[in-house]
């Protein structure tokens, strides 16, 4: 069979908002904030900035050099870079389906709290709208028991619009839609920035957060915490940079790209701990308490402090259009191009077109999370399912591809010599030196610290049953999955490379 040609992306801008929005997602907007508060203020960004110069830039190279000179989603590029590799590939697409089927759910949790900042329906308890009245959520886990209508058509809308989007394909789908998407972006969270900044209290806020305590720098809980938000909000580990960046053109400045995406990520983390914080702080002044006594992060900070401080506030309804709008785009960015790392698998390995692999893959992954989180039982999956496929699904298949691609394969000379051919920043010794050492041994901390944490008391309290099924089972379900599809007999998407580089190939 032969080979159609290959999607590309129109222009590097293009790609480059495409990457930019992937990063920005849900946890920039909720995660970043509290994170830095609660690791010292002003003094964590000398560990978040360590963070991202040796291990988030760094990886992000790798991603994209994988990506662009193997030109393939996550298992043609493996399988192109070794054979015994592939398996790699799948666990990133197994990582990215997952993730992409309870995403979208918390993405059309923020359509709906869009609309219900317009009149403040979730009256005087936030707390008890979203947990009974909008989530309805079971008072313990077990199965599920209901369907709960509220959240399944926002979630219907949210794939429709998703799938619509990839079905249009990377130029003129993925690329139109973040030229929207990203400014838009941009623009809303800076008004909402602007007048978070003008409510009384907001220097009290912005005090809260930026005050350095340098007695933090010493402990190191304080600089996995940098890492591993470094980790989870560039995208990192999900293949997502490996897919994108098959669809660059052969001239493409790659670590240029990484940088302009890599810094892009970091600014807007710390403009969302700007509003953030900036309105805790007019909250703390209103109800006579420290900052520290509000600042929380996730759910909790998006869909129950955010409502009640939007109720306090003047011009609130207004106010809470901008946070969850801005919520709502950020992450439907990232669920595109979580969602384009499955689609694009599968077209690789089958040679199938865009069309039926959409609506195949993408149609399952949307039926999955349609049938499974619109229940009375779906948020306590849903928390099970992020923290285990987080922790042992995007961090531990990092570990490993670092491991393989800089240890076992030693495959960084060759993807060193390929990313210099074209970027306008040249690699150096010290890019080998912090995937093959430092990386490895940061992202080996962060797995030992959360197994030991995991094996002494249950997440949450939740019953071992629930953890097992929904954590554990997931984990591991995705490596089987990895393994099954890498032995496959398929018949498209061999190991061979491609003919222009085949010359690079014998050389090296």
């Amino acid at each position: 069979m032969q080979d159609r040609p290959r999607e590309q992306w129109g222009t590097r801008a293009g790609f480059l908002l495409a990457a930019i929005g992937s990063a920005i997602g849900l946890g920039n907007i909720w995660r970043f904030p509290y994170v830095a508060y609660d690791g010292g203020g002003g003094a964590f960004l000398v560990p978040y900035l360590v963070a991202l110069l040796t291990a988030g830039i760094p990886l992000l190279i790798l991603e994209y050099t994988i990506g662009h000179k193997y030109r393939g989603a996550p298992p043609t590029a493996f399988l192109r870079m070794s054979k015994a590799a592939q398996p790699l590939g799948w666990w990133q697409v197994g990582v990215s389906f997952v993730i992409a089927v309870y995403y979208a759910v918390i993405v059309a949790w923020a359509v709906r709290f869009a609309g219900f900042s317009i009149n403040k329906q979730w009256g005087n308890d936030p707390d008890s709208f979203f947990f009974n009245d909008f989530l309805q959520v079971a008072d313990e886990p077990g199965a599920p028991t209901s369907y709960v209508s509220g959240v399944a058509w926002p979630l219907i809308a949210v794939w429709v619009i998703t799938l619509g989007v990839l079905l249009l394909g990377v130029r003129k789908g993925i690329e139109r839609a973040n030229r929207i998407f990203i400014p838009l972006l941009v623009v809303l969270f800076l008004v909402l920035v602007v007048r978070a900044l003008t409510l009384p209290g907001a220097v009290d806020g912005l005090n809260a957060l930026f005050t350095p305590d340098w007695s933090e720098i010493t402990n190191g809980s304080v600089w996995v915490a940098a890492y591993g938000q470094i980790f989870f909000s560039l995208s990192i580990g999900f293949g997502i940079m490996i897919t994108y960046t098959s669809y660059l053109r052969r001239k493409a400045d790659l670590t240029g790209s990484a940088l302009v995406a890599g810094f892009s990520n970091s600014s807007f983390e710390i403009l969302a701990g700007i509003g953030v914080f900036a309105t805790l702080g007019f909250m703390a002044g209103a109800a006579g308490v420290p900052v520290g006594e509000l600042a929380t992060d996730g759910i909790g900070l998006a869909f129950v402090a955010f409502p009640e401080i939007i109720s306090n506030m003047p011009a609130g309804a207004l106010f809470g259009v901008l946070f969850f709008g801005s919520l709502a785009i950020a992450g439907f960015t990232s669920l595109i191009s979580i969602v384009q790392v499955v689609v694009g698998a599968v077209q690789d390995r089958t040679g199938i077109g865009r069309v039926p692999a959409v609506l195949g893959a993408g149609g399952v992954t949307a039926l999955v999370s349609i049938a499974l989180f619109p229940t009375n039982e779906g948020m306590y999956i849903l928390d099970v399912v992020d923290r285990f496929i987080n922790q042992y699904g995007i961090a531990l298949a990092g570990l490993v591809v670092v491991i393989a691609v800089s240890w076992i394969m030693r495959k960084l000379p060759v993807l060193q010599r390929h990313a210099n051919q074209t970027s306008a920043v040249p690699l150096g010794g010290w890019w080998r030196i912090m995937l093959g050492l430092i990386t490895p041994i940061v992202l080996g901390w962060m797995m030992w610290d959360s197994l030991r944490t995991e094996l002494s008391a249950n997440y949450e309290d939740y019953p071992t049953s629930l953890l097992i099924s929904a954590g554990w089972a997931v984990a591991l379900g995705v490596i089987v999955f990895a393994v099954i599809m890498s032995v496959l007999p398929w018949k498209h998407g061999g190991r061979e490379t491609q003919p222009t580089e085949a010359g690079e190939e014998a050389k090296n």
